[in-house]
């Protein structure tokens, strides 16, 4: 399903005071409801019929495997962090919570989560990046099955056409936009909402630049914001794009309105819909050539909720291995296009999937958000955000960043850098 990690654009910021104090209240030293032993629950985002059943059909191999019964219980991505924190506050935590990374850190940092470590998982096929990207304050919480990143989608047909090759730099994607602007159809479509869909897009430019989400005001994220301005002046992006999710931009590449696309590889599934589309992907363009094009990991990790329970959090631990496993990533990741998180696994995905090859490279040089500012980072998504809003509609950029970064500091004091 092709919209799902679109989701990440409507998450409720909850204050990490908020989670601290309801973690702390819940008493996490002993489960309020009596427990069928042999039946372990999930609690994940899986509102989508196909991913709800691709990981029903996992969690039964992997209850056949180890002689449990494991159960989902499904709701909208936005609802998962409050979701767990009501069921912590009535001592009804389920067994496993799979939040998006993002998120994990305000949860972990509320004491409200296990060492996977400490529960018998191992990160030795794991790239360090990925390890950084389930944990918090150098603790391994979050198992991730999959990750994601973005890149760009580029229409063949349209740059055959127009004689053109797939750019590389910014000024080549500056060009080629511009040159392939006509009538209707932009050159470039990108998410630049007041969501975390813009903040998401936005990472890539700012990181591949040198900037640094503990400066947003620094120079070098300010010509991050700059380019994006200029690629709006030029005519080249359509000035709907403050409004537009991952999913509104995908939804434009689609019909022919954007010749290129910033987005990631939950789009494919709809993409390959279209048999007349003739799409390829490569690495988001960098400053000057030869630099590294970084952009952000994004996806779900699972987790064991502190329940005070330790044979069930050990139980729930061998669940989380084999969903994690080599094995069972490599299904997930070839149902749902994303990439194994397990080096093996990603080794025998790039044979099966050639055309998301440069996925995978982009994966190997991204970088987990909260690695920096853990919980964080929630403070300095709203204030980027605001400023995208300011900046991509008049004011200077400047200005837009450095009232985002007054907001982030005072939205994260007692925060670590």
């Amino acid at each position: 399903m092709s919209k799902r990690f679109n989701r990440r654009s409507r998450r409720a910021v909850i204050p990490l005071a908020a989670v601290s104090a309801l973690v702390a209240g819940a008493g996490l030293t002993g489960c309020g409801q009596q427990r069928d032993a042999s039946v372990y629950t999930v609690l994940n985002s899986s509102t989508d019929e196909t991913y709800h059943r691709w990981d029903a059909e996992a969690m039964a191999r992997c209850g056949e495997r180890l002689g449990v019964t494991i159960e989902q219980q499904s709701v909208p991505a936005a609802q998962v962090m409050t979701k767990a924190l009501r069921m912590a506050s009535s001592k009804s935590l389920p067994d496993i919570v799979q939040f998006d990374a993002s998120e994990m850190p305000t949860f972990a940092e509320a004491g409200g989560l296990v060492d996977l470590r400490t529960l018998g998982l191992s990160t030795a096929d794991i790239p360090q990046g990925i390890v950084n990207f389930g944990s918090y304050q150098g603790t391994y919480y979050g198992a991730a099955r999959s990750v994601n990143t973005l890149a760009l989608f580029y229409n063949k047909d349209v740059l055959d056409q127009a004689g053109l090759k797939v750019p590389a730099t910014w000024a080549e994607l500056r060009e080629t936009a511009k040159r392939l602007t006509r009538g209707k159809r932009y050159g470039l479509a990108l998410s630049a909402g007041g969501a975390e869909d813009g903040v998401f897009q936005f990472t890539p430019f700012m990181w591949s630049n040198g900037g640094d989400e503990t400066r947003l005001d620094g120079p070098k994220v300010v010509e991050a914001l700059d380019y994006w301005k200029s690629l709006l002046k030029d005519g080249s992006l359509s000035k709907a794009t403050v409004g537009w999710t991952q999913a509104d931009v995908n939804d434009q590449f689609m019909a022919g309105n954007a010749a290129m696309m910033i987005n990631g590889p939950w789009q494919v599934e709809t993409l390959n819909t279209k048999k007349s589309l003739h799409w390829g992907i490569a690495r988001i363009p960098v400053p000057e050539a030869g630099g590294k094009s970084v952009g952000p990991l994004g996806g779900a990790v699972l987790t064991v909720p502190n329940t005070g329970d330790e044979q069930r959090e050990r139980t729930a631990g061998k669940i989380v291995a084999c969903l994690s496993g080599e094995r069972e990533q490599l299904t997930y990741a070839l149902n749902s296009w994303m990439v194994p998180a397990n080096e093996k696994a990603a080794a025998v995905w790039r044979q099966r999937v050639p055309e998301l090859d440069a996925l995978a490279d982009q994966v190997a040089a991204a970088r987990s958000r909260t690695a920096k500012l853990g919980a964080g980072w929630s403070g300095v998504s709203l204030a980027l955000q605001s400023a995208f809003q300011s900046a991509l509609t008049g004011e200077s950029s400047q200005a837009a960043l450095k009232r985002a970064q007054q907001r982030a500091t005072s939205g994260n004091r007692g925060t670590r850098p």
